[in-house]
């Protein structure tokens, strides 16, 4: 007896310890957080998500406790009453208590401890089950009008984002209460059964018939509400031809539901009388009767309307239904505001056309962001721990000019140091931050088919008028740990040579350690007792959280859905993260899901974050979007103008590619405005495919800087093809423009459909039948050698196209893809040179005037080879040359001669500039 006085003594006190460990891990983590948003200047964020969620969590749960208990309490009587005329269990019994009469174990206060406890656990079940339902009742307490109406109902839009969804939530929320007590309230009564010897025959125990018949009641009552509710889900479903209600929908089920909810209150209403008459079969009959009406009106009728009078005739009778679905699933995605344009597409341009579209020929893109990753890795890392995590693409007035440029933040990721590296000290205090950026124009190479660079090296440095003044980059894609800086110790800053440059964090972000509470804190919240334990940390140190940018944006704004590709601004000297945000909701009437669950959405807000100080702001781009502004209701002063952008950070605004891709998805259909053609899909589009490798997808939208017809500056837009669904040839073009006052704005540029046009990848079997370029293609790709083929790109030049596709070359042992050809294709022709403009020379003759591939710069300040240096290097290149010619190496051979080549120029001109 003892021992196990002992055990349950000893279980109790570790249940206790374990309890208050969490308590105090929750307790610290709750309050780091508040610390986080303080030091963000966010912490009204804080409270209104904290206070709303624990407010909407607490009431559930107390709701659900109070009634529970009270229907508990209810059974208290009936079951002592019971318990007191049960005889002593006899040790034949299946119980294990022998001789003890159960009025000494079932006592009042037994009970009641008993039902609290049932109701605890429950209450806190239901409320872990609504932990991220705050936003629902903050969007229901901010609600903003769409100024539209659905023709169904005639209420404004906004009912249905903002108010439905609660009105949901209550209905869910109180089924369930109801469904759980009367579980709960049943398993009483069994027990209670059991006790008189009766199991099993629950409905004969008249308490439990008054109980259980009052919940019944009770639930039909919330019942015929759901019917209600359930009516105006009707305006999201599909059925049919038609998202959103058809013509049974309307004229058959929106009625079969309001029969239902008249029905299930009579149901509740003769279970209520039911109780002073005591005829128990009426509620059997009354239920019957609910779910024979259910059937026969919810299914049967609804199904024989579609079958009998809908399908027969159906593009006739859903024609008014269809044009609903067309008119509001186009103003779901904004296309009702796209502008159509015919597109000639079909002439050929002369030397003439090329040389007055500089601005686009020159910004056509060579290079292809996966390649280009690899060869700035190659080149660019410098350190095995730094790494670029992605390309970027973006546009920058350089020198004078406006080029498009491809870009990359030089992340540090502590995965890559040496096993030996990764101490705590390393991870935490001396490894802290990336460094600088690479940047590269987007057709510009060497003569060994390499990018040139405009920013390379650490610290980053480059021949033209940009410049990196604050190139430290604490908040990335990669910063996954958190740090302490401004310790005693100094901090790694970037590599120079044989040693390190160090360096001290001058900025105010993160949080102050300020005295020991803090640290014991920060070393729960965090698992870590080194905070507590290093004496490198004072009360001047701060700890630098949540620095990955994909973690830490979210956290403050979890109800924006975010854009895939964040991207890295360079803008007066500092570099800048730029990521797009959406505001989303299922609940837009008539709208086909983009998705499959969502069928509205919209860029409303352009995110910045400095990458030195991790400060984050919200700029509203669309402020015409109700969502947002319901949002900014919440969360008052959250949300700034986009007019408070400083200006160089709005010039590299762009319109986001996930927002353009669902657009023109949802387009390639919705541009049918027909009823009747729209219902056949005569004109569905598909997003052009291309073939890459051995599989064939989606082209993916690209950015280039282009002319648009019959405008004459160049802008930046973001371009997508389209073909005639189960066709190849192109059928239309649509275009996203970025640029100044013209940003947002979608146009479509359609093709005469009695002229082909190709597409790419009819452009792409043209090549494969071409026995030049598949020869040489086919050579190349020997042993010890790979071609790859890149994104072909359509180009609109004045009203024609122009297609442009590179090839690299890359070697087994290295993962460095070179661009060694450039593919082009106008008209009938199609050519593959080494360079873009000779394929265009050669196509439109001499004089096309496009600019001459840049050959790299040496890097500044670095010695002058001697000629005799030049000649050691000619003869070793030579030699490399015919060894990897006999190995069959062609790749190989073909770079060593590249390299041969302009070291021989190198040496004539050196050798020419000798007195």
């Amino acid at each position: 007896m003892q021992n196990n006085l002992r055990k349950i003594i000893n279980f109790l006190i570790l249940a206790t310890v374990f309890i208050l460990f969490v308590l105090a891990l929750s307790g610290a983590r709750l309050y780091t957080d508040w610390l986080w948003f303080q030091s963000l200047n966010y912490q009204k964020i804080f409270t209104t998500i904290l206070i709303s969620d624990i407010g909407l969590r607490f009431a559930v749960g107390l709701a659900l406790f109070v009634f529970l208990f009270i229907n508990l309490y209810i059974t208290r009587g009936p079951l002592l009453k019971a318990t007191q005329k049960a005889t002593v269990i006899k040790e034949e019994d299946l119980l294990t208590i022998q001789n003890a009469p159960l009025n000494q174990l079932i006592t009042p206060r037994f009970l009641l401890l008993l039902f609290i406890g049932i109701s605890f656990v429950m209450a806190i079940l239901f409320n872990l089950s609504v932990a991220k339902d705050w936003i629902i009742l903050q969007q229901f307490l901010h609600p903003s009008n769409f100024g539209i109406n659905d023709p169904v109902f005639q209420k404004d839009i906004g009912f249905y984002v903002f108010q439905l969804p609660f009105y949901i939530f209550l209905y869910n929320v109180a089924s369930m209460a109801v469904l759980v007590t009367a579980f709960w309230v049943a398993i009483v009564y069994l027990v209670i059964n059991f006790v008189q010897g009766s199991p099993g025959r629950l409905l004969q125990n008249i308490s439990a018939r008054y109980h259980l018949s009052f919940l019944a009641a009770v639930f039909f009552i919330i019942k015929s509400v759901g019917y209600l509710l359930e009516q105006y889900a009707l305006l999201f479903v599909h059925r049919g031809a038609v998202w959103g209600p058809g013509y049974t929908t309307t004229h058959a089920t929106i009625i079969a539901y309001k029969v239902l909810a008249v029905i299930a209150l009579i149901c509740a209403l003769a279970i209520l009388i039911n109780l002073f008459l005591r005829k128990f079969r009426l509620i059997v009959y009354s239920i019957g009767v609910l779910l024979v009406a259910s059937i026969a009106l919810g299914g049967l009728y609804p199904a024989f309307i579609q079958k009998f009078v809908v399908t027969p005739n159906e593009a006739v009778i859903e024609r008014p239904y269809l044009e609903r679905n067309i008119q509001y699933t186009r103003m779901a995605y904004d296309l009702d505001k796209i502008e159509k344009k015919s597109f000639p597409a079909g002439r050929i341009l002369t030397a003439g056309d090329i040389r007055a579209n500089q601005d686009t020929i020159n910004n056509i893109r060579l290079w292809d962001w996966e390649q280009l990753k690899q060869t700035y890795g190659q080149l660019q890392e410098i350190r095995l721990y730094y790494e670029f995590t992605d390309i970027d693409i973006d546009r920058y007035t350089i020198n004078g000019r406006y080029r498009q440029v491809m870009l990359a933040p030089r992340d540090l990721n502590q995965e890559h140091l040496p096993a030996q590296a990764k101490t705590w000290v390393n991870q935490r205090l001396f490894f802290t931050h990336g460094y600088g950026i690479a940047m590269s124009p987007v057709n510009e190479l060497t003569t060994e088919g390499l990018p040139t660079f405009f920013l390379k090296d650490i610290p980053p440095a480059g021949n033209t008028d940009l410049k990196v003044e604050r190139p430290e980059i604490y908040y990335g894609e990669r910063t996954d740990q958190y740090v302490l800086v401004n310790t005693k110790s100094q901090e790694f800053n970037f590599p120079q040579g044989d040693v390190n440059v160090l360096s001290t964090y001058e900025g105010e972000s993160g949080v102050k350690v300020s005295d020991f509470l803090r640290r014991a804190m920060f070393a729960l919240a965090m698992g870590d007792y080194k905070i507590l334990l290093s004496s490198e940390v004072d009360n001047n140190s701060r700890v630098l959280y949540y620095r990955n940018i994909k973690q830490r944006v979210p956290k403050i704004a979890p109800f924006l859905k975010y854009d895939d590709d964040p991207y890295i601004v360079l803008s007066n000297g500092k570099l800048y993260w730029m990521w797009d945000a959406y505001t989303i909701t299922n609940k837009f009437p008539y709208s086909e899901p983009f998705d499959k669950v969502n069928n509205y959405i919209r860029n409303s807000v352009k995110v910045v974050v400095d990458a030195y100080t991790g400060q984050v702001d919200f700029y509203i781009s669309d402020e015409n979007d109700p969502l947002i502004q319901t949002y900014s209701k919440i969360f008052p002063g959250m949300f700034k103008p986009l007019e408070e952008m400083p200006e160089d950070l709005h010039k590299h605004i762009r319109y986001p590619e996930d927002f353009f891709r669902t657009q023109a998805e949802m387009y390639a259909v919705y541009h049918m405005e027909d009823p009747l053609v729209f219902y056949n899909r005569e004109d569905k589009w598909n997003v052009a495919t291309e073939t890459l490798g051995k599989e064939e997808k989606q082209i993916e939208p690209y950015y280039t800087i282009i002319e648009l017809p019959g405008d004459n500056e160049p802008e930046f837009v973001l371009i997508l093809p389209f073909t005639p669904q189960n066709k190849k040839n192109m059928i239309a073009w649509m275009a996203a423009r970025s640029d100044g006052e013209n940003y947002g704005k979608l146009l479509s540029y359609n093709f005469p459909k009695q002229e082909l046009v190709y597409g790419p990848t009819q452009i792409e079997a043209r090549l494969n039948q071409d026995t030049t370029i598949s020869q040489q293609l086919s050579l190349w790709n020997q042993r010890g050698s790979s071609v790859i083929r890149g994104n072909l790109l359509v180009i609109p030049v004045k009203d024609a196209l122009i297609y442009v596709a590179p090839i690299y070359l890359q070697a087994e042992q290295s993962r460095m893809p070179e661009l060694r050809r450039v593919i082009v294709a106008h008209g009938e022709m199609v050519v593959m040179e080494p360079t873009l403009e000779i394929a265009l020379q050669k196509i439109f003759g001499e004089g096309t005037g496009i600019m001459q591939p840049q050959v790299q710069q040496p890097q500044a300040g670095a010695p002058a080879a001697s000629i005799a240096d030049l000649a050691k290097s000619a003869s070793k290149l030579y030699d490399e040359a015919q060894n990897k010619l006999k190995n069959g190496d062609w790749a190989g051979y073909g770079e060593s001669l590249s390299k041969l080549k302009q070291t021989l120029a190198d040496l004539v001109s050196k050798a020419e500039s000798q007195p």
